[in-house]
């Protein structure tokens, strides 16, 4: 492979669900991860309430230049099965102006009734309405993946003003942002990733909520009882985060829970049973939503 600024591997599901595909180059190291069609299979108008993939999909994870990519191979064929034949391909990706590929097809998005998300340079389509200006950066979190998607279209429904609000595993900030845009009262990040935390900053100054939102890692943290935890990460960490997550949260509290997959929902919810009486799942592209509230002592 010659000398370039990115690396991409590619795996094509064939009878499996792309979304473990996604989920598993994202937990191996993925900046990003694309879903696109490996055949000649053009996607018709679905019926109702389906949302159907190619036959055969190619997803695809990109990674830094320097990236050990034997390693992600290695780490991702133990993270799906090691006895699954897996069709790779690894190929290097020359730098490009990206940001300005990404802001030609970004457009505001309405989540809910009043909550936008829109980039910098592009005038609100209501001005009367919550505007998050976000652009991409350092972080995962925009609101086009399914998974901020379902947290943001919860958070404009939700009693957020003058609560005391936990996102754990921030990205971007988009939610915390969202939820100090919405009035909540303080907002604590949580993110083991240095350029999450900056990033998370940089936006919250960036809408001028700089003062209601705190971002530091893990060892700085310093749990207190919240009203409102968010936690958009993967169904492992939640499960393994289960006690503490569900005893910082008050009683009567939310906990919303993203970045699940369907088939992962129960063990979730299993999980957080003791603590958390959790309502009916939200669905989008085969990802969840796992919303409850903490059971009153």
């Amino acid at each position: 492979m010659t000398s370039s600024d990115w690396q991409q591997l590619s795996v094509t599901s064939a009878g499996q669900a792309p979304e473990l595909f996604e989920e598993a180059l994202l937990a191996v190291g993925a900046l990003a991860v694309t879903l696109t069609d490996d055949g000649d299979h053009p996607l018709l108008e679905p019926p109702p309430g389906a949302t159907p993939l190619w036959p055969h999909t190619r997803v695809t994870g990109l990674f830094a230049a320097d990236t050990d990519m034997a390693g992600v191979e290695r780490q991702l064929r133990q993270h799906l099965d090691a006895d699954t034949p897996l069709m790779l391909e690894r190929q290097g990706l020359e730098e490009r102006d990206w940001v300005r590929a990404w802001l030609d097809d970004f457009k505001p998005m309405r989540f809910g009734r009043r909550l936008w998300v829109c980039p910098s340079t592009l005038t609100p389509p209501d001005p009367q309405a919550v505007n998050l200006r976000l652009d991409p950066g350092l972080a995962f979190g925009t609101g086009t993946h399914p998974t901020t998607a379902l947290c943001l279209t919860w958070l404009d429904s939700a009693p957020v003003a003058q609560q005391r609000v936990l996102d754990y595993g921030c990205g971007s900030g988009i939610l915390a942002i969202a939820a100090a845009l919405l009035g909540a009262e303080c907002v604590q990040v949580v993110d083991i990733d240095p350029q999450a935390l900056l990033a998370c900053s940089q936006n919250a100054e960036h809408n001028q909520v700089a003062g209601r939102v705190t971002a530091v890692d893990p060892d700085t943290f310093t749990p207190g009882s919240v009203d409102i935890l968010l936690a958009n990460i993967l169904s492992a960490p939640l499960i393994k985060l289960a006690p503490c997550l569900s005893s910082w949260l008050a009683p009567g509290g939310w906990l919303v829970l993203s970045g699940i997959l369907q088939s992962q929902a129960t063990a979730v919810q299993t999980a957080y049973a003791a603590a958390v009486r959790f309502e009916p799942v939200q669905e989008q592209d085969g990802w969840v939503l796992l919303v409850g509230r903490k059971t009153m002592p």
